[in-house]
């Protein structure tokens, strides 16, 4: 097998060579280079295992000091390995977002150990020794977790979030969206509770409220109870983001789930602009005019500028006037009760609802006559004992397909109808952002039990998640992707006739572009 051999001349100075093993004698069948000092004997050694056959992994380094070259002598000993790339990648990006604002070393191992590999806290060690990183002890991880909570680290990570994305974007504009995290627990307690769950459990759980800017980027993160209403955790996320950072003026998109009277009346009447979906049942009365002179013709990609009743719980509030071919423009001294709304209406997904229909036509029929035995599902009604198929629902719902809507109290002289949809589009980066935190980063926090505790650990998952999206914006690769092409490259230590020296593998052209992306020289 070759070998790289190290070995040195009468003059003092070492010679890197390619080597084999042959009848008990070293022989050598290329001279990579002579080196006279630790540099360039680490670069000849990083260039010799470059040289070796593709999966080669030997690296028998003949002890210094040799008179006889051939004689072999007693190979390095490999003392320690790291993976300093990744290590410098991760460190590079804690200090660019300005989170090493928190001195707390413990803390940051926490953060980009769960960006590395999300594991426990206690596993964290191990996954900290693998990359070569010396751990704190794990009782000063633990204290980490108590510090977090007790000098408000989430607040000094998100002061920092929001400068970093103010110089890198603009927060006029921030979407914000909820999920939920469950735990293996029998019983509930103070926060853990059971609610409705968007994975269909019935574990406790806690309700999460995240808001980002329009790139995905985090801003502010909350925590609620685990029975409390989506719909309530929106303005309490707002005005604490609003209130740290002083701001009177910007825009929040949520989604439909988010959709209350009484939400975009505090967000309005606390000077924020707001767009929200709205639900599809409220275009009959939104678009009662079109319907009259139009039916229900459609054109792909038609935008319908209009408006809608405060109150969703049906007011007698009038909307679009069937007498008048021409629909309402919102001002809000002129339609005090009414939000602006605006329907858009798209073949794409008018296909995809038609086929969602009739798939659920489907079963209400099979159920209707008795081939299929299932709870009473949509568009089944029950008359005098007997179920029967609701043509009036179904035909309500075939002339709705295709159509999106959108509550907002921001003037169309200040933004058109084109751009209250597209920026509604954007809620796509908080969905990636929640998928992100919940796989990559494994957000649910299974192995704490106090609401201290909880806290904490979303601390870090936030901070974490920050990490994540900066380099993934920088670098349009995963995090995932990062890792796992940046772990692999090691810096190795090793010992030869007491003398420590240092080789690296080399950089994959995955690595370079990487590093490129990121403006970062290897170290």
């Amino acid at each position: 097998m070759v070998f790289v051999r190290k070995a040195q001349g009468r003059s003092g100075s070492t010679k890197v060579q390619l080597a084999e093993r042959r009848d008990g004698r070293d022989v050598v069948l290329e001279h990579v280079g002579t080196a006279r000092t630790d540099a360039e004997l680490a670069a000849l050694l990083a260039q010799a295992r470059r040289r070796l056959h593709e999966g080669q992994e030997a690296l028998d380094l003949d002890g210094v000091g040799l008179e006889d070259e051939g004689v072999p002598q007693r190979p390095g000993l490999i003392t320690s390995k790291r993976s300093a790339l990744l290590w410098q990648v991760l460190t590079e990006a804690y200090s660019r977002l300005g989170f090493d604002v928190i001195d707390d070393d413990a803390f940051a191992q926490l953060v980009l150990a769960r960006i590395v590999e999300p594991t426990s806290k206690a596993d964290s060690v191990r996954v900290l020794n693998e990359i070569g990183v010396a751990p704190a002890s794990l009782r000063t991880m633990f204290r980490a977790l108590q510090r977090a909570q007790q000098l408000d680290y989430r607040g000094q990570i998100a002061d920092a979030c929001f400068t970093h994305a103010l110089a890198s974007g603009d927060v006029s504009l921030v979407l914000y969206d909820v999920t939920t995290l469950y735990f293996e627990a029998e019983n509930e307690d103070e926060l853990r509770k059971v609610g409705y769950s968007k994975e269909r459990r019935v574990d406790p759980q806690i309700v999460v409220g995240l808001l980002v800017d329009r790139r995905g980027f985090p801003l502010e993160i909350g925590c609620f109870e685990g029975n409390k209403a989506e719909t309530t955790t929106i303005i309490p996320i707002v005005k604490q983001f609003a209130q740290r950072h002083g701001i009177a003026d910007m825009v929040v998109v949520a989604d439909a789930g988010m959709l209350s009277a009484g939400n975009l009346r505090e967000l309005d009447q606390a000077g924020l602009r707001f767009i929200v979906g709205s639900r599809v049942t409220k275009a009959p009365k939104d678009l009662e005019s079109h319907f009259r002179w139009h039916g229900n013709a459609f054109t792909d990609a038609q935008v319908i500028d209009t408006i809608t009743p405060r109150d969703q719980r049906g007011t007698a509030v009038r909307t679009s006037d069937p007498h008048r071919r021409a629909e309402p423009v919102w001002d809000p001294k002129v339609h005090a009760k009414s939000w602006r709304a605006v329907w858009a209406y798209s073949a794409k997904r008018a296909a995809r609802d038609n086929k969602t229909l009739t798939l659920q036509e489907s079963k209400a029929r099979a159920v209707v006559a008795g081939e299929k035995a299932a709870r009473t599902p949509r568009f089944v009604k029950t008359r005098n004992g007997a179920t029967e198929l609701d043509e009036t629902s179904l035909a309500r719902a075939r002339d709705l397909v295709g159509l999106k809507g959108y509550v907002t109290n921001i003037e169309a002289t200040l933004m058109p109808a084109s751009e209250v949809t597209a920026n509604y589009h954007d809620l796509w980066h908080v969905e990636q952002s929640f998928r992100m935190s919940k796989t990559d980063l494994a957000a649910r926090p299974m192995f704490h039990h106090t609401r201290d505790a909880i806290e904490a650990h979303l601390t870090i998952v936030f901070a974490a998640l920050a990490i994540a999206r900066d380099l993934q914006n920088l670098t349009g690769l995963s995090i995932k992707k990062i890792v796992q092409t940046l772990r692999p490259i090691q810096q190795i230590s090793v010992q030869i006739a007491g003398h420590e020296h240092i080789a690296a593998d080399p950089i994959t052209p995955a690595a370079e572009t990487i590093l490129d992306a990121l403006g970062i020289d290897a170290q």
